[in-house]
Parts: C-alpha cells; structure tokens; sequence
C-alpha cells in the first residue's frame, strides 16, 4: 500500500492495517501476550505483545493530544512533555510502564478504543487539514497521523507474524 495522500486513502490505511493486525492478535494467548520474547523498541531491550499494544496505545494517544492541543491553540511538546525525538526508546519504556497493569484482553480493548477515536478525529477533517497544511515542520497532519498508526499497525502485525512463526506447536493457539 502507498503512502496515503487523502483522507480517504489514510482511513483505508488504518482500518487495512489495524484490522490485519487484530486477525494476528487472536492467535496470541492471554499466557503468550505477557512473556517477553520479542526485539524491544529500544537496543538491546525484549518486550511482549503487552507492550507492543502499550507503545501502540501510547502513540495514539499522542496523536489524540497533539490535535487536541492544537485545536485549543496550545503549545504542544514533541513527541511528549520530557522526551526528545532522539529519546523514543526510552518513551516506549513509558508507554510500556502506563499500561503495566493491563492484561491482553483490556489492552485489544483500548486499543480499540482509541484507534476508534483515531477514525473519528480523521473523519472530522478535511483532505485540506489533513494534506495541504504544514502541520509540524514540513509534516502535514495526515502524515503524522500515518507515521503513528497504520506504519506502527503494520510493524507491529509483522512482529507477532515473527513471532508466532518462531514459537513451538505446542505453543500456538
């Protein structure tokens, strides 16, 4: 798929590959979903498909306050209040540290949620919003909205696909 340069073409993005990425979720154990055992998102770091949906849970909502900041005519801090861009590692391991306490089944239901109001913020804009606007530096909306999304949506399906394929029969939903 290419990059989307329509509203139309960044909901069909999301939904494709949000939608690719929950058919993987359900070969995924509750047991399996909490043991680290995948490449973490920082050097030399494991996570579990726990903190994959954290970190992807955690990007959108970023997303969700950038907008909502910028709609209310508020400074926003990028990527988040405290963390550089060159410190994304160590945003991933708070992302990972909010979500601690959630098990599988209430992390696929915020991820739900939130990638949900994703689909709503991008519906209330238009292709001018979201295309033909700088909106931070030379990005337009649209395209940090797919940099935090459908990009980690794909990445992450490929992940799971990994690590599925690399898991015992035994160990297999």
């Amino acid at each position: 798929m290419s990059v989307p340069a329509t509203k139309e073409e960044l909901l069909q993005a999301i939904e494709t590959n949000y939608n690719k990425l929950n058919k993987e979720l359900q070969n995924i154990s509750d047991e399996m979903a909490s043991t680290k055992n995948m490449e973490g998102h920082s050097k030399d770091t494991v996570m579990s498909v726990n903190n994959l949906l954290a970190y992807l849970i955690g990007w959108g909502k970023l997303v969700l306050k950038w907008n909502e900041k910028r709609t209310l005519n508020q400074p926003v801090d990028f990527p988040e209040t405290g963390y550089k861009w060159n410190e994304l590692g160590k945003l991933a391991q708070k992302f990972y540290e909010d979500s601690n306490e959630d098990d599988f089944q209430s992390l696929k239901q915020k991820l739900n949620k939130n990638v949900a109001d994703i689909i709503t913020l991008v519906r209330s804009k238009t292709d001018e919003e979201l295309y033909k606007t700088d909106w931070y530096g030379k990005w337009t909306l649209g395209r940090m909205i797919q940099f935090n999304t459908s990009s980690p949506y794909k990445n992450a399906t490929a992940r799971i696909r990994k690590l599925i394929k690399s898991l015992p029969s035994t160990l297999k939903k």
